[in-house]
């Protein structure tokens, strides 16, 4: 089931760090010190990387589904990284 805006703002830290997960890739990640950032995980070249989206609350639940959205059609040459990447999309 996709993350609501209260899920995300109501998360709280916990022992260990964990994630939750939206749709499409997106997860929330909590830290154990209570930070959340937003992670995209894609598949490319038989790997699964993640890149980062940004911390909320800078970046609101509706704003990580669309820069998840932009970085999904983004295509990389072979030879490109894209976690590499990411530092062009949103700088």
């Amino acid at each position: 089931m996709p993350l609501t805006d209260t899920a995300v703002r109501q998360a709280k830290p916990e022992d260990k760090g964990y994630s939750l997960s939206d749709s499409a890739g997106l997860s929330l990640f909590v830290a154990t010190n209570g930070s959340k950032a937003w992670h995209f995980r894609f598949k490319w070249q038989e790997q699964q990387p993640r890149i980062s989206l940004g911390i909320y609350p800078d970046i609101s639940l509706k704003d990580a589904r669309t820069r998840r959205n932009q970085a999904r059609t983004i295509t990389f040459p072979d030879a490109s990284d894209p976690v590499a990447e990411q530092v062009q999309l949103w700088d």
